[in-house]
C-alpha cells in the first residue's frame, strides 16, 4: 500500500470513500467546499493496487490564543473504504500526515472525533478545552505539532463557512 499526495484523478474515488464510510454525502460535500474555497492544505490517499482505500483531509482553521494566531489545521474527513476499515489503513493516513505536518510550519491540528480513537496519535480534549468553539467536551479534541503552540489563557477556533458551521461565539 502507498500514501499518496491527492490529485485529481483520485478525486471520483475518494467522494465514493467518504459518501461510503459516512453513509451519505454531507462529508463528500465538505469535501468540495474546502477545495473550492482552497481551505486544503494537505490531502493524503491510501492506495492499493491502484485503488484509493483511505483518505485524510487536513485544511486551514484558523485558531488564536491570547491574541496569538496558530498556524493550525482541521483534520477532516477521514475517510476509510467498508472493506478497509479496521485494517488501519487510517491510522496509518493520519500517522503520516502528522508526520509530514511536523515539519512544515503548521502548529496545531484540531479535530473533531471518536474520542477512543484520536489520542492514540497525540489528540487531547483537555489541550482543546480551552478554545471556544462552536463544539466542546471529550470529541473535541487539539495537538501540538510545535510543543507550546497552544499554550495560554484561552483561544478560540473560527470555523471556515465551508464547514457551514453556525459560530456562537
Amino acid at each position: 500500500m502507498q500514501v499518496l499526495i491527492e490529485n485529481e484523478s483520485h478525486r471520483a474515488q475518494i467522494r465514493a470513500i467518504t459518501q461510503a464510510a459516512f453513509g451519505g454525502d454531507d462529508e463528500a460535500d465538505l469535501l468540495d467546499r474546502l477545495r473550492e474555497d482552497g481551505l486544503v492544505r494537505l490531502s493524503l490517499v491510501a492506495v492499493e493496487d491502484g485503488q484509493v482505500v483511505g483518505h485524510a483531509l487536513f485544511t486551514a482553521l484558523p485558531v488564536s490564543v491570547d491574541g496569538r494566531e496558530v498556524e493550525a489545521l482541521s483534520l477532516a474527513p477521514v475517510s476509510v473504504r467498508p472493506d478497509y476499515q479496521g485494517t488501519g489503513v487510517g491510522s496509518m493516513l493520519i500517522r503520516e500526515a502528522l508526520a509530514r505536518l511536523a515539519h512544515s510550519g503548521f502548529e496545531a491540528v484540531v479535530v473533531l472525533g471518536h474520542p477512543g480513537y484520536y489520542p492514540r496519535f497525540g489528540f487531547s480534549a483537555a489541550l482543546a478545552a480551552k478554545l471556544a468553539a462552536p463544539f466542546s467536551g471529550e470529541a473535541f479534541m487539539a495537538l501540538e505539532l510545535v510543543e507550546g503552540a497552544l499554550r495560554g489563557e484561552s483561544g478560540r477556533v473560527s470555523y471556515p463557512s465551508a464547514f457551514g458551521i453556525v459560530d456562537g461565539h
